[in-house]
């Protein structure tokens, strides 16, 4: 009888443990990056003066597929059978197997794609967080390892680039590459990420159709008024950004959350 009882003992405190463990592995701990200043490739103060980001919290890794499994069990109306066209297109969730299955080719430790804006808007809101802002992202982005800003480093600029060549890596897992000064992975390397307000530089007032001054913003043109003109990796986000809308949902393309302090 006592032998069964440990045994059932043992038995409840490793399932305890794995309860724990299971509910740990859905929450991302958060890095603080220290405000300051810095001058952005497009929307600068006038005459270059540096933009001013405040100190905020940011989540050191992409939200994983396992944790938006776990948004859409509690936010049905997030899932891929019901969600509304006008909060995400077609290619939402797309190579899911099922509302609530993200098959076997999907690792659960790999970034969450194929979702719209709206819905990792939502998702950060669920967590009582929000998307970082474009100045936020960009601000935390320009550190490496050492350096809180390495962009006028070659070897960091080359990195980037030769990710922009690499295919599937968003099958990769996160933490796949490197942690940066602050203490966040996967700014660059994995999948490119929603941001609050991803395509402000480029849109006046709240709708897209609303394109007066645009027009030196394409092609060749688009360099007019950058900061650098030789940052290429930042262009090519730039341009990405300018690209879509809210509802659009890209296999490259996940995110992650942000706090204010």
């Amino acid at each position: 009888m006592k032998l069964a009882f440990s045994l059932f003992k043992a038995c409840f405190f490793l399932l305890t443990i794995s309860i724990v463990a299971a509910a740990h592995a859905q929450e991302t701990k958060m890095a603080t990056v220290k405000g300051g200043t810095y001058i952005p490739l497009y929307g600068a103060d006038v005459d270059g003066a540096r933009l001013k980001v405040a100190s905020f919290q940011l989540d050191i890794y992409p939200v994983t597929n396992a944790q938006f499994l776990t948004f859409l069990k509690a936010n049905p109306e997030w899932r891929r059978s019901t969600v509304k066209r006008l909060f995400a297109d077609e290619r939402y969730l797309i190579d899911w197997e099922g509302d609530l299955n993200f098959g076997k080719t999907n690792l659960p430790a790999a970034p969450i794609t194929n979702v719209s804006w709206f819905a990792a808007k939502k998702y950060c809101e669920c967590q009582g967080k929000r998307l970082a802002t474009m100045d936020e992202w960009e601000y935390a982005a320009m550190a490496d390892e050492k350096l809180t800003d390495a962009r006028t480093k070659t070897q960091f600029n080359s990195f980037i680039l030769s990710w922009y060549e690499k295919a599937k890596t968003d099958n990769n897992p996160v933490g796949s590459t490197f942690k940066n000064y602050w203490g966040i992975y996967d700014l660059h390397g994995l999948v490119w990420e929603w941001t609050s307000d991803f395509n402000s530089v480029f849109i006046a007032g709240e709708s897209r159709k609303a394109m007066l001054g645009d027009a030196n913003l394409f092609c060749g043109s688009s360099a007019v008024g950058a900061s650098d003109l030789m940052n290429y990796a930042a262009f090519m986000r730039y341009a990405f950004r300018g690209s879509i809308k809210a509802s659009y949902s890209t296999k490259n393309l996940g995110f992650r959350c942000a706090k204010s302090l």
